[in-house]
Parts: structure tokens; C-alpha cells; sequence
């Protein structure tokens, strides 16, 4: 069928952008066009709507301030084209076309290419293969980990540490190993991204084979065994079965030739191959056969017509490679974050150097302290905090066959919407499975399962069930790799359809499997073919009547209008309308559940008119062709993968929506769909059949589920995609690889975060549109692996779940991570202001808060990564942190109102980009609008990494309290050495001396003389204690920070034991800073300081945990949580059948 053309239906925010795919050289390809719509996101919605302008804008150059594309045309004129034409031409004009020479009636005796023609073919197109994805070079890639927000700032403070040295050097010593320590973190932690991703990607490269080995070619009359990747257009190759197909044939002979498409096509059934065509579809056409495609039966002749990237594996490749990948969640929240705090930074430091101006009158201190302002809100560990939270759980994923190769692709997972999932080979097992059998008047479940119909096969011996049994392992075609080992463990080379009969009959009579054939020879067979749809075989088979028995097998219509008897009840008898009523009840209940159904039929030779040396020939048809006797039925199904129904059951009860999208038939697809847990309700149609009404009188809101054929995606209006997206159960049947990335595109235009699985070349376009792409290892292809963000390495789709829990896990233990980060913030950067305005002596020293930040407090936060969840299955029962309603949708469209895209570049066809100037004059004007504040403060619906709940508790809240008791500690230290708050301010106001240096004057005050000496201990224990002041508040608050459900009580606080070791690193090292003495001095630490004066910040300590559960309970009365509804008829309980699945473990070590 013909992949449907795209009309010129608008999208949201504008016209949608549309790339042509016209027809090769000669001309007789048809064109399509591909929609594209704005992005769901808002921080990319200017580009996404500046990409449906391209029609609207055909010619806007002359653009002041924006950058040119000066590759444009270039780029253009390189399109890759996706319709191939040489299907409609005749073997003649082929052999015309790419002068080569066949011989159709004996192909073996073909003359193909000369080797001259050949190797100058070679050496002017290039070799058969894929050009591999563009790819950066490694420094490159580091640059651009180094380039995050996160780094860029860290430098950024590490620079203004040097341009303190340089104001005051003396004073800012420090600031040399300052300096080079804030930049150095910029650069491990932009290292381990870098590390993580080449390790990833060097996995992938260990998994990929992007073209086959060896292939048969026939040059100069010679057949001959070639590298694949020496094959040029117009070389004559024989396939057989088992083969990969190499390059794109044209088939002029064949004999029961028989392909796999569904990498391609998403189609689970073989299809038939055969010279001659009426069909314009190229994936349809009956004479083509494709790249990456396999022969699984029978063999063929072909010339090839496309290599490399003109296949269309390659075309579909480079459709890939035209999507560009969206903004991770994670990455556009962290930004924000560190625009959030950049801000903050700024202009504190701002405030602070213009109120130092008007104090002091002193250049070089005023800036001095607003760079020392500026640092202090800089959370120095949280990059690599976040950094290493990422790695350590895509290592977790690792050991669940999980590879990631996108760090921020692991908390993806956790935020998606909308789950699309391919069927054959993602879903399913991509392998025919025998299900029912109706033999002797009964029906047998050849299965188990909780909706399995008929009885259990006990007996492979009883009537009927033998007779199919003996059928299935005699009249076959199948082949094994090998016969040494366990049915199970046997490659089947041949059609699906028939591998699923043998592996059932292997499977009932074991080892008496093999010993059939040689003890029953056959003697004549009748291949398969469109014409008959039946296999017939005669094989050596003794009865009472000859020696000779005619088994067949094919199409139930078929072969029932062969037979006058049936085996019934034990007994041949005549068959009559009674039996043919019974067939006909039990073949409609079987192809209902979207089974393949074949009938079987057999006969007895008389001995005396087909003696045992009797020749019979298919040419005279000199064998039986009516009188067979009728055995019965056998339904076949590709079955869902173990695990599949809970999978996909847990994922609707987490509320992200899952809808299959596959390339099979409408009536198949529901079937599959309603065993694993994806459609459980009614559709419009099953509505009308209930009721006996019209399918047009039904109302929306009488069904929930719905199931699109592909040719209607072209014809939908706005309006239709939202009533789509608003069913909870949906399927897309028939479709192109077009069409599923038309249905990612508008998923993700209304504000879906979209996860795509697939494992065929036609998911990959799809899969790299997505906000998440999941590919299969063993059975997807290497295109698919290459647009994914991840890949399931045992392909078992369950392991998404425990990713998507994984995912959500991450993100609130990320959220506990920053929220424990950043309380530290509020006293370090108060002690700073507080030196200056009151002004007091410096509390906490530059050095003292790199110890905070890169010390003990980066020790601690990263135990969070192994923090499990507050209960067992809580993560999994709240809604996507995101979701999509009604309210986001609107709220959407209207933040695409009110940004208009940018202008097209004409060259380009993209989006065209301001020039560095307009945009930084667009940056700083934007605050002055009404539309930026409008922006920031319109209240969306969901949950972000940082938001104002985080801010309160960090700055406000906590920061205040831990503020006041370290402020406390630092005073009472003070004054045991008799030096009053009151004193110390007046020593720190008279700037005509320095004070609490070792060499500072004699300061006295009531008749007691502070030494210099004695004033620079005593401020120093000071500090030590204000240094274990903050340590021991934030003990606290790591506990604290634990709870997000519960109150922070019970044993689930103390569940994770690395949470011990962080606090006790912590601990040991404050103690090696402050009571050895070499480091002491570094520090500014006193190795004099006593515990006594800590147990002022463990009573604040315990009074901030009485806060933050009153705290708690009130937010549970104001802001309840909000948990999904439960989905009323999940099947959820394990069988046998969903549950046995060995995982296999992978060396990921590359």
C-alpha cells in the first residue's frame, strides 16, 4: 500500500514546515512531503515556529542582523531522494540502464558485468556501504561538556579569584590555588560527562555491522563470492535462503522467494518475491527486494539497482540524520537554574560594590568584595554533583542491559508523556507462535495464559493433534543451522509462518522430531506459492491401503475445497454442512483474534494406482488434486514478549500513555494490543456493534480506544490529533515511516515528551525525533541503534519500566541533591555581606569555602545517588512531572502567540539566526517587557527541577536558621576568648588598623590587651567552630532533604548506608584540616576548638528538623499530593507465560 501524501494541514503556531522527497533521474518518482511542527517545549518554541514559516517566508535575505547560511544550496542540492522508480521498468530497460547482461529463462547462466566495468563502477560511486552519522571529533565533544552552563560559570568565578590576586595580592594569596581549583572542577567534571559518552559510544560502535560480509555475484559468467562492499549497480547476485540482502535488487528469477520487510516496514509476515510488478509503492512492488532486508525461503536472481546510501536503508538514514535532537528536560532546567543563580550572583555583587563605594570609598575592596560576593553563590560542587548522580545511575542501568548513551537520556526516561512503541520485534517476539489447534471436532490451547481458549495439549498422541503434528514436521520447507542441540536452540532459516509449526511439533515429540523425515523420505513436493497458497508434499508413509501418503497444508479455504472427508472423533467420515458450520465458527474465532490461520489435510495413496516407485511431476500435475481427507485448524500468532503486559500495564498506571505504532494490520495490531494491557475498552466501531447504532451516532465520550490506519494520517486536522491525543488507548496501523514521525512531531506539539522504541530502519526516524529514542540490540537494525538515545541490550522491553522508575528516581533524588547543595549558599554568602555592612570581622575565609563546597559537602551529596525510593512503588504511581491537559496545551499556544519564530533563511531553508550583538541587546531588553515577566510568572502545570518551594527551603528557610546558628557559635567562640560582638565590630570598623592578624597591633579594651597573636587564634577558632556549624546543620539537612512524601521519620532515612560514609568522610575531613597542623594554617583553622561549642548547632539542628516536619504537615493540608486514578481492568498479575525471561549479562567494557 501506498504510504499516504501529507496535505498542507497548518500546525500549532504557524504553517508546518515541509521537506520534499522527489524521484531519481529519471523522473518518474513521486514526490511527498514531510510535516514538521513547532516544538512542545516553550525555551525552543522560536525555532520550532520559525521552521513552519519556511513556506511562509520564501525569500527574507535581506534581514538585518541575521546570519547567512552560506552552505544552503550546497546543502540542498545533496537532498537525498526516497522514492526509487526502477520497480515500474521492464528487465529490458533495466539491463538498458545499467548495461548488464541476464539471461531470464537459465539466470545461472548470466553474464552480469564484466570485472573492468565493475571495478570502474567502483571506483566512480564508492563502495556498498552506509556513510556512517557525522560525527564530532573528541576534543570537540569535550568542549562542548565543557561549555554547560554549569562550567561556564565555574570558570568564569575561577577568572574573577585572578583578577582579585591581581587588584591585591597580598591580601588575595589564596586566590592562586583559588582560582585554579574552581577551574580544574570545570574541567573533571566536563572529563566524566566526556568519559561517559565516549564509553557509550565506543559500546555502540562493538554492537553495529552495518553491511553483511560476503555476497554471491555472477561477473564475466562466473558466479563468485565478493565482499558486500564491493557490489556496484547492475551486478547480477543470487540470493538464498538465510541471506541478508546487501543492496537494493530488482528480481528477474526466483523460485518461492520469500522476504523478511519488517525492519523496513513493520510487516511480521513474509513477503512474497516474484519478476513482474503492478505496483507503484516500491516497498509493495513484488519485484524489489532491499537492503538489510532477509531471505527466508527459497532463492532468487537480481541486479542490483542501489547501493550504499541510495538504498533505502540509506534514504530512511538520512532522514534520521535531518532531525535535529530537542533539548533534553534535564538540560533546560539545570540552565535555568544557573541563569536563575548567575542572576542572583550578579546582582548581589552589583548591590554590594556600589554600597561598598558609599562606605568605603575604596576601589579595589569594593570590588574586592562584590567578586567575593559573586563566588560565594556559586555552588562549586553541584556540576559535578549532577554530573556524577547521572553516571552512577546510567551504571546502574548498564547492569539492568540498559545502555545509555546520553547521560541526561536517563532522567528523559523518568519525564516522558507519551510512550510510542513499535509491535514487531519490540512488543512481540517477532516470532510464529502456534496458539489453538482444532482437530477431532475439538479445540485445544496449544498455551497457557489467563486468556487462552480451548483444552491443554496433554498428548501429542491423541487424533487430530497427531496427524497436525506429523504434517507440520513433514511437509516443511524449514531448514536449521544446526541439529545437534534443543529445538529452542536452533536458527530456523525459512517462512515464519511455518518455523512457528516446527518449533511447535519439535517441542511435543522431541527427539522423535528428527528421526521423521529420514524414517519417511519425501518422495515429491509442491512448494508454496500465491497462486495455490498451499504446500503440498508426498512422502514415503505406510498404511493399509499403499506405502505412499499426500500431506498438505495452506490457506483453510483452500484446502477445505480440496476435501470430502474429515477426521473427526477419531474417524474418517463424509464431510458435511454440520462439520463445515463447525469450520467455519472456529476459523472466524480464530482469525477475530488476529491469528494466521492455516488448515491441514492429508491422503492416503492407494497402493495400486501410486505405487512406492510411482514419479509423480509438477509439470503434469500427475498427483491427486481432490478426495483429501480434512484434519483441522492451527492458529498461529507472533506473541507479546515476556513481560510485555506488566510493562505496559505499570506504565499506564504511572499515567504515561502508550500507543502502538506499527506497520501490520489494523485487526493483528488490537488483537496484540488487547493482551498486553494497551487497549483494555471499546472502539467507536465495537460501541456501534454493542448497540446496534451507526458508527457516526457514537459519541466521543462513549469510547477510549481507537485504531487509525495509516492513509488517514494525512487527512488529519488539528481537531482530529486532539481528540487522538485525549484517548488513553491508541493504536496506528499500516503505517510509513513517514507517517510515525508525523505522529512523534504532533505529540510533542501539544507538549508531549516523547519516548519512541523501535528496532527497524523505519523506527529511526522517529527514534531520533523523540525526546527519548529506545532501540533494540539483538533484533534491531544498526540505523535504529544509531538515532537512539538508548538502547535495551537483551531487548526486553520491561527494562523500560524499571528505567522510567529509574528515571523518576533520579530526578527527585537530583531535586534532594541540589535542595541539600545549595542551603549552604545563604551562610556562606551572609557572613560576606555581613563583613562589610556591619562590617564584622571576615568569618568565613575564600579557602574555607572551597572546603565546604568541594569538601564535605560534595561527599554527602553524592550519596543520593544511591538514595532508594521513600516506597516501594510511589514513584511509579505519580503522574509524569509534566503532563499534558487541557490547561499546557492552551497555555502552550499561547506562548507561541506571543514569540513569532524568527525568519527563514532562504539558502538554508532553516531557521536563520541573530548575529551575537542582536542577541545580547534581545537578552537585555527582554526584562523590561511585559511578555518576559508574563513568561516567568504564568503558573504551570507539573514539577521542575528547581522551583520555588526548593528556593524557599535552601535560601530562606534552612539558609536562615543554619545562618543564625553559625552566627551564634562564631560570637560565643568569640567571647570565650573576651572578645565581644560589640568589640569585634569596633576592631573590624577602625580601618585605620588591621586587626586579627598575627602581626596586627595590641587591641585593648577595658583594661584587657588582645595581642596580635591572640586575636588571630581566637578569630580563627571562631571560624573552625562556624566550619562545624555548617557541617553539622547540614547533617541534618541531608536527613531532612530525604523526605519529600513523608515526614523525615522511620527506618526509610536511614535504608541508604552510603549516606554514613558521606557524612563521615566529611567529618575526618574537617578534622584533617583543622587539627594538623600544616593544614591548619592553609585553612585558617584552629586545631584548639573544643566539640563543646557544636552542640549549638546540633540543638538548632534538631529544632530545624522539628521545623521541616511542621513545615511537612502543613504543605500536606495546603498542597496534597496528587496520585494517578487507578485504570480499571489492567491484567497485572504475573503467569508463567509473561514472566519467564532470562536476562543475559553484557560486558560493557569497551
Amino acid at each position: 500500500m501506498s504510504p499516504p501524501e501529507d496535505n498542507a494541514a497548518s500546525g500549532d503556531g504557524g504553517l508546518p514546515r515541509t521537506i520534499t522527497f522527489g524521484g531519481d533521474n529519471t523522473g518518474q518518482g513521486q514526490i511527498h512531503t514531510l510535516r514538521t511542527f513547532p516544538s512542545r517545549d516553550p525555551h525552543t518554541a522560536q525555532q520550532a515556529q520559525a521552521g513552519a514559516q519556511e513556506k511562509a517566508a520564501p525569500d527574507q535575505s535581506g534581514n538585518a542582523g541575521l546570519e547567512s547560511g552560506a552552505k544552503g544550496k550546497e546543502e540542498k542540492a545533496k537532498a537525498k531522494n526516497v522514492d526509487i522508480t526502477e520497480h515500474m521498468l521492464s528487465l529490458e530497460e533495466i539491463c538498458a540502464k545499467f548495461s548488464v547482461k541476464v539471461n531470464p529463462d537459465r539466470p545461472q547462466e548470466s553474464y552480469g558485468l564484466g570485472s573492468a566495468q565493475a571495478a570502474d563502477l567502483l571506483a566512480a560511486n564508492g563502495p556498498n556501504a552506509l556513510t556512517p552519522p557525522k560525527k564530532k571529533s573528541s576534543f570537540h565533544k569535550f568542549l562542548l561538556c565543557l561549555s554547560s552552563l554549569f562550567n561556564l560559570m565555574l570558570i568564569a568565578a575561577g577568572i574573577l579569584e585572578y583578577i582579585l590576586l591581581a587588584i591585591d595580592y597580598k591580601d588575595n594569596k589564596a586566590n592562586i590555588y583559588m582560582g585554579a581549583i574552581l577551574i580544574a572542577v570545570a574541567f573533571i567534571n566536563a572529563g566524566v560527562e566526556w568519559w561517559q559518552q565516549r564509553k557509550s559510544e565506543n559500546t555502540l560502535a562493538a554492537l553495529l555491522k552495518m553491511i553483511p560480509a560476503k555476497t554471491h555475484v555472477i561477473r564475466d559468467a562466473k558466479l563468485d563470492s565478493i565482499q558486500a562492499a564491493e557490489l556496484v549497480v547492475g551486478d547480477v547476485v543470487f540470493l538464498r535462503i538465510g541471506d541478508k540482502i546487501p543492496a537494493d535488487c530488482y528480481v528477474f528469477s526466483s523460485s518461492d522467494l520469500k522476504v523478511d520487510n519488517s525492519s523496513l516496514t513493520g510487516e511480521s509476515e513474509p513477503q512474497e518475491r516474484t519478476p513482474g510488478n503492478t505496483m507503484k509503492n516500491p516497498l509493495e512492488a513484488t519485484n524489489m527486494v532491499f537492503n538489510g532486508t532477509l531471505v527466508v525461503s527459497g532463492e532468487a536472481y537480481t541486479v542490483v539497482v542501489r547501493t550504499g546510501d541510495n538504498t533505502v536503508l540509506g534514504q530512511i538514514a538520512g532522514m534520521t540524520a535531518g532531525e535535529e535532537k530537542a533539548e533534553s528536560p534535564l538540560n533546560h532546567e539545570i540552565a535555568l537554574f544557573v541563569r536563575i543563580i548567575a542572576t542572583v550572583a550578579i546582582f548581589t555583587a552589583a548591590i554590594f560594590f556600589v554600597a561598598g563605594m558609599c562606605l568605603y570609598k575604596d576601589f579595589p575592596f569594593a570590588i574586592n568584595f562584590a567578586i567575593g560576593t559573586f563566588v560565594a553563590w556559586v555552588p562549586e560542587g553541584l556540576p559535578a554533583t549532577v554530573t556524577m548522580l547521572l553516571t552512577i545511575a546510567a551504571k546502574r542501568m548498564a547492569a539492568e542491559n540498559v545502555l545509555v548513551k546520553d547521560l541526561q537520556g536517563v532522567e528523559t526516561l523518568g519525564a516522558i508523556t507519551l510512550l510510542a512503541t513499535d509491535k514487531t520485534g519490540t512488543l512481540t517476539r517477532n516470532q510464529m507462535t502456534v496458539t489453538n489447534i482444532w482437530a477431532n471436532g475439538r479445540l485445544y490451547s496449544a498455551t497457557r495464559g489467563h486468556s487462552d481458549m480451548g483444552e491443554p495439549i496433554t498428548d501429542a498422541g491423541v487424533s487430530g493433534v497427531r496427524e497436525i503434528i506429523a504434517i507440520s514436521t513433514l511437509c516443511r520447507s524449514v531448514k536449521f543451522d544446526r541439529t545437534d542441540v534443543p529445538m529452542d536452540k536452533r536458527q530456523l532459516l525459512g517462512d515464519a509462518t511455518e518455523s512457528g509449526l516446527v518449533r511447535f511439533a519439535g517441542a511435543r515429540i522431541g527427539d522423535e522430531f528428527d528421526e521423521m523425515l529420514p524414517s519417511h523420505p519425501k518422495v515429491f513436493e509442491v512448494p508454496f506459492n500465491s497462486a495455490n497458497k498451499w504446500m503440498l508434499s508426498v512422502h514415503k508413509l505406510a498404511h493399509d491401503t499403499g506405502a505412499l501418503t499426500l500431506l498438505i497444508k495452506g490457506a483453510p479455504e483452500r484446502i477445505l475445497r480440496l476435501c470430502t472427508t474429515i477426521l473427526y472423533q477419531g474417524k474418517v467420515v463424509p464431510l458435511t454442512d454440520a462439520h463445515t458450520k463447525q469450520y467455519d465458527e472456529t476459523y472466524e474465532f480464530m482469525a477475530s483474534r488476529g491469528h494466521r490461520v492455516l488448515a491441514f489435510a492429508q491422503l492416503q495413496l492407494d497402493g495400486s494406482e501410486y505405487p512406492e516407485d510411482y514419479v509423480f511431476s509438477k509439470k503434469t500435475e500427475n498427483y491427486p488434486k481432490a478426495g483429501y481427507t480434512f484434519v483441522g485448524l492451527s492458529s498461529l500468532e507472533d506473541p507479546p514478549k515476556h513481560g510485555v503486559r506488566e510493562a505496559i500495564g505499570r506504565c499506564r498506571s504511572a499515567g504515561i500513555q502508550v500507543m502502538m505504532v506499527t506497520g501490520d494490520h489494523p485487526l493483528t495490531a488490537e488483537a496484540i494490543g488487547r493482551k498486553i494491557n494497551l487497549v483494555i475498552g471499546e472502539t467507536r466501531e465495537g460501541v456501534a456493534h454493542r448497540t446496534g447504532r451507526p458508527v457516526e451516532d457514537i459519541g466521543e465520550d462513549e469510547y477510549d480506544a481507537m485504531v487509525i490506519h495509516g492513509e488517514k494520517i494525512a487527512d488529519m486536522t488539528e481537531r482530529d490529533w486532539e481528540l487522538v491525543f485525549r484517548k488513553p488507548e491508541v493504536i496506528f496501523a499500516r503505517t510509513s515511516p513517514k507517517n510515525k514521525l508525523e505522529i512523534v512531531t504532533q505529540a510533542q506539539s501539544i507538549g508531549h515528551i516523547c519516548g519512541v522504541t523501535g528496532d527497524g530502519v523505519n523506527d529511526s526516524p522517529a527514534l531520533k525525533k523523540a525526546d527519548l529514542g529506545i532501540a533494540m540490540n539483538e533484533s534491531g537494525s544498526d540505523v535504529s541503534k544509531e538515532a537512539a538515545s538508548m538502547i535495551l541490550l537483551d531487548d526486553n522491553f520491561a527494562s523500560i519500566v524499571k528505567g522510567i522508575e529509574e528515571g523518576r528516581l533520579i530526578f527527585a533524588n537530583l531535586k534532594k541533591s541540589i535542595r541539600y547543595t545549595v542551603s549552604h549558599s545563604t551562610p556562606e554568602v551572609i557572613p560576606q555581606i555581613l563583613y562589610i555592612i556591619v562590617p564584622l570581622p571576615p568569618m568565613l575565609t575564600s579557602i574555607m569555602i572551597l572546603c565546604i563546597d568541594l569538601g564535605f559537602e560534595i561527599m554527602a551529596a553524592l550519596t543520593y545517588a544511591w538514595e532508594p525510593a521513600e516506597s516501594k512503588n510511589g514513584l511509579m504511581k505519580l503522574p509524569p512531572r509534566k503532563p499534558v491537559t487541557m490547561r499546557s496545551i492552551a497555555q502552550l499556544r499561547a506562548y507561541n502567540a506571543r514569540h513569532p519564530p524568527p525568519p527563514i533563511d532562504p539558502e538554508t531553508g532553516k531557521p536563520a539566526k541573530y548575529k551575537w550583538h542582536v542577541r545580547l541587546a534581545q537578552a537585555i531588553k527582554a526584562p523590561f517587557g511585559r511578555v518576559w515577566w508574563q513568561d516567568r510568572l504564568e503558573k504551570k502545570d507539573g514539577e521542575i527541577l528547581v522551583d520555588g518551594d526548593l528556593l524557599s527551603w535552601a535560601y530562606l528557610e534552612a539558609g536562615l536558621i543554619s545562618t543564625i546558628s553559625l552566627v551564634l557559635t562564631f560570637f560565643v567562640i568569640l567571647n570565650k576568648h573576651h572578645i565581644s560582638p560589640r568589640q569585634a565590630r569596633l576592631m573590624a570598623k577602625d580601618t585605620s588598623k588591621t586587626y586579627f592578624n598575627k602581626d596586627s597591633p595590641d587591641y585593648t579594651y577595658n583594661g584587657r590587651t588582645f595581642t596580635g597573636t591572640d586575636q588571630f587564634y581566637a578569630l580563627n577558632e571562631a571560624r573552625t567552630g562556624l566550619l562545624f556549624s555548617i557541617y553539622i546543620l547540614q547533617v541534618f539537612n541531608l536527613f531532612i532533604c530525604k523526605a519529600r512524601f513523608r515526614l523525615p521519620f522511620g527506618k526509610f532515612m536511614f535504608r541508604n548506608t552510603r549516606t554514613f560514609y558521606g557524612f563521615g568522610g566529611g567529618l575526618v575531613l574537617l578534622a584533617i584540616v583543622t587539627y594538623i597542623p600544616p593544614l591548619n594554617s592553609v585553612f585558617n583553622s584552629s586545631y584548639k576548638s573544643i566539640p563543646l561549642y557544636w552542640l549549638i548547632a546540633v540543638g538548632f539542628g534538631f529544632f530545624l528538623l522539628a521545623y521541616a516536619t511542621g513545615r511537612m504537615l502543613f504543605l500536606r493540608k495546603s498542597r496534597p499530593i496528587k496520585w494517578n486514578n487507578t485504570i480499571e481492568g489492567l491484567h497485572m498479575h504475573p503467569t508463567i507465560w509473561s514472566t519467564r525471561h532470562t536476562t543475559k549479562s553484557i560486558d560493557l567494557d569497551v
